[in-house]
């Protein structure tokens, strides 16, 4: 099934951490994605949910793309989403900012909510940034993944798993924050 015409779409597709979604809209402009929520009927319920507007389709080939490219980020750390066209209409300014910015950190690296604060001009801001990155529509396309807490704490992540499901991701592009206990081997 193709995108409807001037409608929303979405898909629901397996990665290493779950089945996650991407919503777009024609011609290939991504408007939002889902983190897994513990199976593909989940995901795909949160999805209609969020965007009770969105038919599920086949990707058309520049979303086809993307979605390789969140499996492989996902299983593997590799990937680029730099150049993923995303429907910014409905963000605020400071969002779109702080998006900007985090865009830009690379897979396997990290900065804290502050660093992310100063390189926008706004010192101080780091509990505005950790808002801002809790309402993200873009996981992982936005890698809020890559932003921890002062001192490398994991911080936060509003995604379904929480901070484990950011250690894994950030694991899978070789940052490891917590090493392992007896118990968890």
């Amino acid at each position: 099934m193709a995108t409807p015409p001037g409608g929303l779409a979405f898909c629901v597709f397996p990665t290493a951490i779950g089945y996650c979604a991407l919503v777009w809209r024609a011609p290939g402009t991504v408007v939002g994605t889902a983190l897994p929520h513990g199976s593909a009927q989940n995901t795909r319920a949160a999805v209609t949910r969020w965007y009770p507007a969105a038919r599920e389709s086949d990707p058309d080939p520049a979303i086809a793309g993307v979605v390789a490219e969140v499996a492989c980020l996902l299983g593997t750390g590799a990937g680029d989403l730099t150049d993923v066209d995303l429907d910014l209409a409905a963000v605020p300014d400071f969002d779109r900012r702080v998006y900007e910015v985090v865009r830009t950190i690379p897979a396997g690296d990290t900065l804290t909510y502050g660093e992310v604060a100063a390189r926008l001009g706004a010192p101080g801001a780091a509990q505005a940034v950790g808002q801002a990155l809790g309402r993200n529509p873009f996981p992982p396309i936005v890698p809020c993944h890559r932003v921890l807490a002062a001192g490398r704490q994991v911080g936060g992540f509003s995604a379904r798993g929480g901070r484990r499901t950011k250690l894994r991701m950030l694991e899978a592009e070789g940052v490891h924050l917590e090493h392992p206990t007896l118990f968890d081997v």
